[in-house]
């Protein structure tokens, strides 16, 4: 076990605090096929990205806030299999309300519909691609996700999925927990991240006071 203390922890959302692994490759894999794309490169690049960027990169000459538009309408719709990941319950509910937010590279309404449909709170202050110029991997959404809390984002810790969230999280100056959820270890490794566990699970709220929250990783 590992010890570390903070001022607040920034969550990402797919794939950190709940699955929505089978909607995303539905909703992607479906686009991917219309527009004549590998879809398992369209849905690898699509993780930890605003979906307009991903559209950006595939269709340069497109309307991108009409195609992305219709993603977010699709995204929307599809919910099914959205569920908590474990541990993810447990951790929110034992931190304190104004020590913690997420910082997602959806869009707002698609996470609020996410969350609501993993049984989750909704944080009254979170960042979404709604909320940013510039997506994971720049380190905007952190640099927010931190001020939106009040703290540097050198006091914070990052938890992430994925290799742009890691370096969005590092190139904001947090320390960044990687969760072995969604990608290959030596993927995570690769991005740089401070530790590396299995989820939600593995980490457990040991103290929180007005100076700082002390929580125990279990990182084997």
């Amino acid at each position: 076990m590992i010890q570390i203390s903070c001022s607040a922890l920034l969550f990402d959302l797919d794939g950190v605090l709940i699955d929505s692994t089978h909607a995303v490759t539905r909703c992607w894999t479906k686009w991917a096929i219309a527009h004549g794309f590998n879809p398992q490169e369209v849905v690898r690049h699509a993780h930890g990205r605003p979906s307009i960027d991903t559209i950006r990169f595939h269709l340069p000459h497109a309307d991108h806030e009409l195609e992305n538009s219709k993603m977010e309408r699709a995204e929307i719709e599809d919910v099914d299999g959205v569920v908590p990941l474990p541990g993810a319950h447990d951790l929110l509910n034992a931190l304190p309300a104004d020590r913690w937010t997420i910082v997602t590279s959806c869009t707002r309404a698609l996470a609020e519909v996410r969350l609501r449909a993993a049984g989750l709170s909704v944080p009254e202050r979170m960042v979404t691609s709604n909320d940013i110029v510039n997506g994971k991997p720049h380190p905007e959404p952190y640099l927010k996700g931190a001020s939106v809390l009040g703290f540097p984002a050198r006091d914070c810790v990052a938890l992430e999925d994925v290799p742009a969230g890691i370096r969005s999280g590092k190139a904001a100056g947090t320390r960044v927990v990687a969760f072995r959820t969604t990608v290959e270890e030596e993927d995570l490794q690769s991005a740089g991240p401070d530790w590396i566990v299995d989820g939600c699970q593995s980490i457990t709220l040991l103290s929180s006071t007005d100076q700082a929250l002390t929580v125990a990783l279990e990182t084997s």
